[in-house]
């Protein structure tokens, strides 16, 4: 018999946003986002992606995005920056699921590939058009291969 949740046990030491919500980082501040900065660069170098390619995976240019890599972040991501970060950990998350062998995600991400979405062209070419719908499209890609829509 399941209880309803009002009668389940509170975690030892759990903190309740409705008790406090400042206990948790605020999602702009300069904290959190070194933080989501330093997985996005521990994914790049996995995937063997070159600062040019960073900056156009990130919407930035090169001043910002090597003061980021040098761990000087001043302030909190903004929307778009944030929305780019999304898909993209999207992105390596449905490629650790259906390719669990980082090589094999690494070599995906660049071997054509004969899907419509790609067009004969390879998944990071798409990525690297620019546009954040062009991340976008290849999240939702990879959820329907992981078979459903995930978004």
């Amino acid at each position: 018999m399941l209880l309803p949740l009002s009668a389940m046990p509170a975690k030892p030491n759990a903190v309740s946003l409705a008790e406090s919500p400042s206990a948790l980082p605020a999602v702009d501040s300069p904290a959190t986002a070194a933080a989501v900065l330093a997985v996005f660069f521990r994914i790049s170098a996995e995937w063997g992606l070159s600062p040019a390619e960073e900056q156009v995976l990130l919407g930035v240019g090169k001043t910002t995005l090597f003061a980021w890599k040098a761990g000087r972040v001043k302030t909190g991501l903004d929307a778009v920056v944030l929305e780019r970060l999304s898909y993209l950990l999207r992105i390596y998350s449905a490629l650790e699921i259906l390719l669990p062998v980082p090589e094999r995600a690494r070599a995906w991400l660049k071997k054509p590939n004969s899907a419509p979405l790609f067009g004969g062209g390879t998944a990071l070419q798409r990525l690297l058009a620019g546009q954040v719908g062009d991340l976008m499209l290849v999240a939702q890609y990879l959820d329907a291969q992981r078979g459903g829509d995930f978004s």
